[in-house]
């Protein structure tokens, strides 16, 4: 019998069970249609962040600002970690500005700043952009 995990929706943020050995066949939410696991970051908003902590992967959140050079340079390098990722890791952008309750909330003081999250509570905080090999190697020490 094939393992099954618990999935939010990167869009509706429903949760999804999907046999593991399914997670690279692109399976869509059972409610709103779309694919469950992107292979890009997902938006993630303050009304959807308890459920989105909710399931059995971990949540990687990149929490930055328009108005950030170092932001902005890094959303290329993050977005290659979510497709290297796909179906291990979920990765969701937090905008601080368009959030701020939410980023007081998790304490940023700085941006970037990267949180990973399993089963609902942080186990790793990073600040400051890291180049691709970087991450990956951070992520990897976190077991992921």
């Amino acid at each position: 019998m094939t393992e099954s995990l618990i999935i939010p929706c990167a869009h509706c943020a429903g949760l999804n069970r999907i046999p593991a050995n399914r997670l690279h066949d692109a399976p869509h939410c059972g409610r709103c249609k779309a694919e469950v696991l992107p292979d890009k970051p997902f938006d993630l908003q303050q009304s959807q962040f308890a459920s989105q902590l909710k399931g059995d992967l971990p949540l990687l959140v990149d929490v930055w600002a328009s108005w950030c050079g170092p932001c902005r340079s890094f959303a290329p390098t993050f977005a290659e970690a979510a497709r290297q990722l796909q179906g291990r890791c979920r990765l969701a952008k937090l905008d601080s500005e368009a959030n701020p309750q939410l980023s007081t909330q998790l304490g940023i003081r700085s941006i970037p700043s990267l949180l990973l999250f399993r089963d609902g509570r942080e186990v790793a905080r990073q600040s400051g952009a890291l180049p691709l090999p970087q991450l990956l190697t951070w992520l990897r020490q976190h077991g992921i």
